[in-house]
């Protein structure tokens, strides 16, 4: 079993780490994000079927506790906003890894509504299929698709609108 999951690690590890940074706002999370993950994957690796590919299971593993971690910090009194500013404060003072000419693209995918940003991830930061996408959401492709296509009108709109500053 342990050899297993090594390959699974050495196959698929940096492509997982790429989606942890994808989704995580800094490194430190997405350590934090990458070792749950594979912590998942070694309690659940019974439930895998070998008939399927690997990666998107991996993948939804990832996206899920990702989802789990946002939801459990939503509750957390230390982030108890009084109102959206406050938070639209705090996760604008923090830095972004990204290189400073795709800044504002980072930056505004970051303030889509979280279905539509998983959407975008998993789709053009990841490489994922619509399919894969919509499979790793667990939702139906008319849906995944309808996500991008109005992520991308939230995208072309604010963008448009920091270039006219």
């Amino acid at each position: 079993m342990r050899r297993l999951i090594d390959q699974y690690i050495q196959q698929y590890g940096r492509r997982l780490y790429g989606l942890c940074r994808s989704l995580c706002s800094n490194p430190y999370d997405a350590d934090d994000l990458y070792q749950e993950t594979w912590l998942r994957v070694v309690k659940h690796i019974s439930q895998y079927d070998p008939s399927r590919e690997f990666e998107p299971w991996l993948t939804r593993i990832c996206v899920n506790t990702y989802r789990s971690t946002l939801r459990r910090l939503a509750k957390s009194p230390l982030l108890n906003f009084s109102n959206g500013d406050e938070k639209d404060w705090l996760l604008a003072s923090i830095p972004a890894p990204e290189e400073k000419d795709y800044s504002p693209l980072y930056e505004a995918v970051d303030r889509l509504p979280e279905k539509l940003r998983l959407a975008v991830v998993l789709f053009y930061f990841q490489g994922e299929d619509l399919a894969s996408a919509a499979r790793i959401l667990n939702i139906p492709v008319g849906t995944a698709k309808s996500r991008l296509n109005k992520a991308r009108k939230i995208l072309k709109e604010v963008l448009a609108d920091e270039t006219d500053i």
